[in-house]
């Protein structure tokens, strides 16, 4: 058996960040995945992800957003890996949306917005939309196009890796860590395992909620007005959902998918893949409102979303992080990224999952502690 100060289970974005900030402080530290960069499975598999400085689900995350671009920024210079690639970010729905004004809200404390305010404007500045006129738009222009598969061979470059799955054993000696053909003793574990969480963690089981989202790529009608550059990343609240999009950035087409949660599901379920009929509010909500990219479907794809069910003490709407050392174990640190708007944080996350492994002391944002949900007690609740 080896002993180790500190083992990470699960290594997508945010347990390779882990890794990596634990790996950069000097720490004694060995991840767990059995899942290689290119797989199909885990929640940050596929090429990318959408990164928001101002983030329409809470106006506190700037500033996890600006740390996070820092974090990205170094990480490139580190890796000599491009990482980020600059978009507009374009967000609309119908007057009075909820999210246009959450989002521009947000961005309220980095001073006056600038770009397109309606539907008419946003169709005059990018030709593959058509928005209904009087429809609220807000852009950012300091979003971009994460590339995840990239970003995760960054974070996990340099780390020590066992490629098996894992399994943790809490003991008086230590927290017991055994894979096929390892067993180790660590002081500290962070599980950070996504839909697998619940499985090697049951006390979060009730906190979970699992579902299915279908993703599609499709062909555009208008190469040329859908590419980088012309057309923006965009997330549309229209009258089949939340309904995100990428520009045509790899030459694989538009990717596409809904927002709103699918399906429960359970962590295995990455199968069958995306039909025509779960695709159909996607399709739909292209041909409506950016006809440029309403092509034939030319690959699918299924994510998991991992997310927190609504806090009763702390009270929270659900959806939202949870990075805390378990009440019963504190040599147990978890870290649900609540998939869906996760990603673009990892390298902030990470530093916070460093440092509660690393500072006794230390404590994550009350709104991510366990102590909001009262299974877990409360403890300093308000």
């Amino acid at each position: 058996m080896n002993d180790v100060d500190i083992a990470v289970v699960g290594l997508g974005l945010i347990g390779g960040a882990a890794l990596r900030a634990l790996t950069r402080r000097g720490a004694d530290v060995v991840g767990f995945d059995p899942l290689p960069v290119g797989s199909t499975r885990g929640s940050s598999h596929g090429s990318c992800r959408v990164f928001r400085r101002f983030n329409f689900e809470s106006p506190a995350y700037t500033t996890l957003s600006d740390q996070a671009f820092a974090g990205w920024t170094a990480l490139e210079v580190e890796s000599g890996r491009r990482l980020l690639l600059p978009s507009p970010v374009l967000e609309a729905g119908p007057r009075a949306s909820a999210m246009v004004a959450a989002s521009r809200a947000a961005a309220a404390a980095a001073g006056p917005a600038g770009g397109p305010r309606t539907g008419a404007e946003a169709n005059a500045a990018f030709p593959a939309l058509r928005l209904p006129d009087d429809w609220d738009v807000t852009v950012q222009s300091s979003g971009g196009v994460l590339l995840a598969e990239a970003a995760l061979r960054a974070l996990r470059d340099g780390g020590r890796i066992i490629a098996e799955a894992a399994r943790i054993e809490p003991a008086t000696d230590g927290v017991r860590v055994r894979s096929a053909s390892e067993d180790v003793r660590a002081r500290q574990v962070i599980v950070a395992a996504g839909p697998w969480i619940g499985g090697l963690v049951p006390d979060l089981t009730p906190l979970l909620s699992i579902t299915r989202q279908t993703v599609g790529w499709f062909a555009p009608a208008r190469p040329d007005l859908v590419e980088l550059g012309r057309l923006p990343i965009f997330l549309l609240e229209g009258p089949h959902g939340l309904v995100y999009g990428f520009p045509d950035f790899e030459g694989r087409g538009v990717k596409v998918a809904r927002h709103d949660h699918g399906p429960m599901a359970v962590a295995d379920a990455w199968d069958p893949p995306a039909s025509d009929a779960e695709l159909a509010p996607v399709r739909a909500t292209l041909e409506a409102l950016v006809p440029a990219a309403a092509g034939p479907i030319i690959e699918r794809d299924v994510c998991l979303y991992t997310n927190t069910i609504a806090a009763d003490l702390r009270r929270d709407a659900g959806e939202e992080f949870v990075f805390d050392r378990l009440r019963s174990d504190r040599r147990i640190i978890v870290a649900s990224a609540c998939s869906g708007h996760g990603a673009k944080f990892a390298p902030a996350i990470g530093d916070i999952l460093a440092r509660l492994a690393l500072e006794p002391a230390y404590e994550a944002d009350p709104a991510f502690r366990l102590d909001r949900f009262s299974a877990f007690g409360g403890v300093g609740a308000s």
